[in-house]
């Protein structure tokens, strides 16, 4: 293998589309009779194993987890109060709050954590509640391999990062 890998295995990454995942390997493979080498990542959370072209990786978006200073980013954001934007309508908010999340940005997560959390969830429709778990999950994912805890850990301390901010 050459020496321009930018992650080797055992490193974990972020891909945008799919949050944390863990390098496994890197394999060659032979499509359309060219050979390709490639990142084999496996995330858990989605049972999915994808392979990404090593010279894809940059453009595809794909990085090492987040240094602390931009997760305390992150949790700060949390904290900040902000003003509901109950005039926009629900589906425009929806394709501007799945574009964070798959952003793969941390604070873009954690805007989208703040923007819908609510305490009592009975004040949310039920797609808001899906988006607000998703972004809660990819964001506490990262959280967790950066801290080196389990994911309900991080969630936890995400939803009280919350609450003292409410």
């Amino acid at each position: 293998m050459s020496n321009r890998l930018a992650f080797a295995a055992g490193d974990y990454v972020v891909y945008p589309s799919h949050g944390v995942g863990k390098v496994v390997g890197i394999e060659k493979q032979t499509i359309a009779g060219i050979e390709l080498e490639m990142y084999v990542v496996k995330f858990d959370s989605e049972r999915l194993i994808l392979r990404v072209p090593i010279d894809k990786a940059p453009r595809s978006g794909m990085r090492k987890l987040s240094s602390r200073e931009k997760i305390q980013s992150a949790l700060d954001t949390l904290k900040t109060r902000i003003r509901p934007r109950r005039n926009v309508m629900w589906s425009r908010r929806a394709q501007e709050y799945e574009a964070k999340i798959n952003s793969g940005d941390p604070v873009a997560i954690a805007e989208v954590v703040r923007e819908l959390h609510r305490k009592d969830d009975s004040e949310q429709s039920y797609s808001e509640r899906q988006m607000y778990r998703a972004a809660l999950e990819r964001l506490a994912r990262e959280v967790a391999a950066i801290e080196r805890v389990d994911e309900t850990e991080a969630t936890r301390k995400l939803e009280s990062v919350l609450l003292e901010a409410a």
